[in-house]
């Protein structure tokens, strides 16, 4: 791999890529210079992120995790002049024990890791290698975290407040939190909807989520008229005037409303509710879809499929913070549990 410039922080020996890129195009845009792209990728590291994207279907916000983090480690190795393809494990575990990666929550730190297991598994499979050095890596300790939720009165506060919101940006705005709150999408999910999902059977709405994998979610009856006063405004969001093929359309260069701005809209929103904002993002709002549903009985399996997990185990993390329901399934629906204590 062909060595570029590595701009440091002291005591640090290299910058992590995220910082580095930051700061290069921070200097350049303050030097009136156009914005220059990133330098060109190993063919090693091409060919993993082609594999990853036509065998596993990855979608681009993860490519582009992995992409950053195995070239991070380059950045790493190329401080003493190693290629990444020949990296020995004594300097994964000083990369992993440098302090950058230190600083890091144990879930990020198992994620960097991942990604550098599954790049010298492929070089392994793809006979660069003869040996993989993350095979005597040891994975941080991960507790299980239980997800934020917010109540169910709390949920009405902020459909008021974007209720209260005028013109076609709260239209916008309610159309977004009815849809989280009634679908359990993922933001990307949504921001990423085509307008025809929305055009279709007005009851549901069909979502390409992870691995490109395709599920029909249905819509409650507010969120089916929230969706229907959006699209009679959709118009006044057009760039140009232009037809656009996405439910939410945007002057960003994806052509589509943004995960960042969708967020910035929910803590704006969180604030006008009178709530704390950083209580709010979009995940928050799908954990609520999820907790509510199973808080009135819905079975695991249905929102399972709903939410777009592969593994019922990762819904399952629900039902612990749903103490007062399991109480009462357990006071209803067991056959002794009516039975007089002797």
């Amino acid at each position: 791999m062909p060595r570029s410039r590595v701009w440091t922080v002291p005591g640090w020996g290299w910058t992590p890529v995220g910082l580095r890129w930051r700061r290069r195009l921070d200097r350049e845009r303050r030097r009136g210079r156009p914005r220059r792209a990133a330098p060109p990728l190993s063919p090693r590291l091409e060919a993993f992120l082609e594999m990853l994207s036509a065998e596993r279907g990855a979608a681009a916000p993860t490519l582009m995790a992995y992409r950053n983090d195995v070239l991070d480690l380059g950045g790493f190795l190329g401080t003493t002049g190693t290629a990444l393809e020949k990296a020995e494990a004594g300097q994964l575990h000083a990369y992993l024990a440098s302090p950058p990666l230190r600083r890091l929550a144990p879930r990020s730190l198992a994620r960097r890791l991942s990604a550098l297991r599954q790049f010298y598994k492929f070089l392994v499979i793809d006979g660069v290698r003869d040996d993989d050095p993350t095979a005597g890596l040891d994975s941080p300790r991960l507790g299980r975290a239980l997800p934020k939720i917010l109540s169910e009165a709390e949920i009405v506060q902020l459909i008021d407040a974007a209720a209260a919101r005028p013109g076609e940006e709260g239209t916008r705005l309610r159309c977004l939190l009815e849809l989280f709150y009634a679908t359990g999408l993922r933001v990307s999910e949504l921001v990423t909807l085509p307008l025809a999902a929305a055009q279709r059977d007005p009851r549901f709405v069909t979502v390409r989520g992870k691995g490109g994998k395709e599920r029909v979610v249905p819509l409650s009856g507010p969120a089916r008229a929230s969706l229907a006063a959006y699209l009679a405004s959709r118009d006044a969001f057009l760039p140009g005037a232009r037809p656009s093929r996405w439910l939410f359309p945007s002057t960003a260069g994806q052509g589509h409303l943004t995960r960042q701005r969708c967020g910035q809209l929910l803590k704006e929103l969180a604030v006008a509710a009178g709530l704390d904002p950083a209580r709010l993002s979009p995940h928050v709002l799908r954990h609520a879809f999820a907790s509510h549903l199973l808080d009135h009985g819905a079975d695991l399996r249905s929102v399972q499929q709903m939410l777009g997990h592969a593994d019922i185990a990762t819904t399952q993390i629900y039902t612990h913070v749903l103490p007062d329901r399991l109480k009462r399934l357990v006071e209803t629906a067991h056959p002794l549990a009516r039975r007089s204590p002797r």
